[in-house]
């Protein structure tokens, strides 16, 4: 068995961002709005705010545990804070979701305002690489290593149950230095490849993050040919990042990025599979609860998952405050085990609860809990159900 496979139950998880405590909040806000903060108050309350996310996910039954991405104020920010090389553009708009909110824009305008972009501790704006990208996070990544070890060791979690986040190179802004986008991608994947490695000597599980793969497939302007070349590029570039991490110590998630909407313009999980598998990791996580792809688990009736590599479905959505029942969690487990064999599924989530920090989350932070409670029960369902 490899370290990610099942032994004797479905083993619980789910992709890392939690809506973050408001005492933390304010002092990010503070912080990146350029206001009066004491750095060591900030530290301190990161810290007990991870403490209390690790022993919370363990209360509700999750056991690969991470540390809520509390120091995260926002993916875009993350990028800057980590890596040398980018600048902000305020005063340009974000791309978000193209053929979406083209085919709904009344919906998308009044979803930004209120929703994915009402209420964030930093505005969300466009990040552009204009000189050679280098990593600087090494004090940050150390720090979000150290608050989650000692967060999991007080919960009672070993070390090998304990992941962390990290972006891919695909989400890694806009290139307007380097000559081509390959190019860009290799040099930025040699910079994260330095907090992928930092992760991995921590012994605990790296998880890449890259909703931006899946994006490929509905980008405006790309024909078959561009969209599967540069699908290839992105894989490249994570697999070189990963060079030298065992696959047992990675977990890849990929995702489509809108939250609550009609989500008609998303790639199919059909599109998508061939590369996701090729990337070096133990586990891939995907979005399944999700009632637009849920359907999708019949793909892997004909695609072959590479021995010892393990599927970690969401079997509960990021997109309503809907609480799954545990039932049809199981339901949805036993799916992919039917396929894919007992050891090879464990349960997650479709995708974060926060990506951004954010006063106000679409699933509230009650709901949250409850349905990783429902996670727990359903997996203990199919358990019973698979081990007798």
């Amino acid at each position: 068995m490899t370290l990610q496979q099942n032994t004797d139950h479905i083993q619980t998880t789910h992709i890392g961002s939690l809506p973050r405590p408001h005492n933390v909040l304010d002092m990010l806000k503070a912080k990146y709005g350029g206001k009066s903060f004491d750095q060591a108050t900030l530290d301190a309350a990161i810290t007990a705010a991870v403490r209390d996310s690790v022993k919370k996910q363990v209360d509700c039954g999750i056991e690969i545990v991470t540390d809520g991405e509390v120091s995260k104020p926002g993916f875009f920010t993350y990028v800057q804070e980590r890596l040398e090389g980018f600048e902000p553009r305020p005063n340009q708009k974000m791309k978000l979701f193209q053929k979406e909110v083209a085919a709904f824009p009344e919906y998308y305008e009044e979803y930004f305002k209120t929703a994915m972009m009402g209420g964030t501790v930093v505005s969300i704006a466009p990040v552009v690489c204009v000189g050679p990208v280098k990593y600087r996070g090494d004090k940050a990544v150390q720090a979000d290593i150290a608050n989650v070890k000692a967060a999991a060791k007080a919960a009672g979690v070993p070390e090998d149950h304990v992941f962390l986040p990290a972006t891919a190179p695909a989400g890694v802004g806009i290139n307007e230095y380097y000559k081509s986008d390959e190019e860009y991608l290799h040099a930025v994947a040699a910079a994260l490849a330095k907090e992928y490695q930092a992760i991995a000597a921590a012994g605990i599980l790296l998880q890449v993050d890259d909703p931006f793969l899946s994006d490929v497939f509905v980008e405006p302007g790309l024909d078959a040919a561009q969209m599967k070349r540069r699908a290839e590029i992105y894989v490249e570039a994570t697999n070189a990042a990963l060079k030298g991490i065992p696959e047992e110590k990675v977990r890849f998630h990929t995702c489509y990025g809108v939250n609550e909407g009609p989500r008609i313009h998303e790639a199919a999980l059909a599109e998508v599979v061939d590369y996701m598998l090729k990337i070096n990791a133990g586990s891939y996580s995907f979005e399944a609860a999700n009632p637009r792809h849920e359907h999708e688990y019949h793909l892997f009736e004909r695609v072959k998952v590479p021995d010892g590599k393990v599927l970690c479905p969401g079997v509960i959505t990021h997109a309503s405050n809907i609480v799954e029942h545990p039932e049809l969690i199981a339901e949805r487990l036993l799916r992919f085990a039917k396929l894919v064999g007992r050891e090879n599924v464990m349960a997650g989530a479709d995708c974060g609860f926060s990506s951004q920090a954010l006063y106000k989350t679409e699933v509230h932070p009650t709901v949250v809990w409850e349905k990783f409670k429902a996670m727990r029960e359903g997996a203990d369902i199919a358990t019973r159900r698979l081990w007798n």
